[in-house]
């Protein structure tokens, strides 16, 4: 209750400051203007050059994205021809494994 009584205390006595010294709030506001516009312009400024930064990342990160999914899919058939390459011995080496069951066996 108390921060609500000060709050409508000083908006009170800040409107009667404003009607009372228009003239000097204008001069304040006056010279601060120019600082503002200033460092909003030097803030709108750094803000674009960080989106073209962030820009040329992300369009490096799409050449390197497609480039490792190249990669990927070189590697995906390395390994089907691995293997095939191992199936392919696996059926060699399984007559062979009979053969030499069978001569056991004798």
């Amino acid at each position: 209750m108390a921060a609500l009584a000060g709050g409508v205390a000083a908006l009170i006595l800040g409107i009667i400051g404003i009607i009372i010294w228009w003239s000097d709030f204008l001069d304040i506001l006056r010279g601060t203007l120019p600082v503002l516009f200033i460092l909003g312009g030097a803030l709108a400024a750094y803000l674009g050059y960080e989106e073209i930064k962030d820009k040329r990342a992300a369009e490096s990160f799409e050449e390197s994205s497609a480039d490792l999914k190249q990669e990927v899919e070189t590697l995906k058939e390395e390994i089907k021809e691995l293997k095939q390459e191992k199936q392919t011995e696996e059926k060699k080496e399984e007559p062979e494994e009979k053969e030499e069951k069978a001569e056991d066996k004798k």
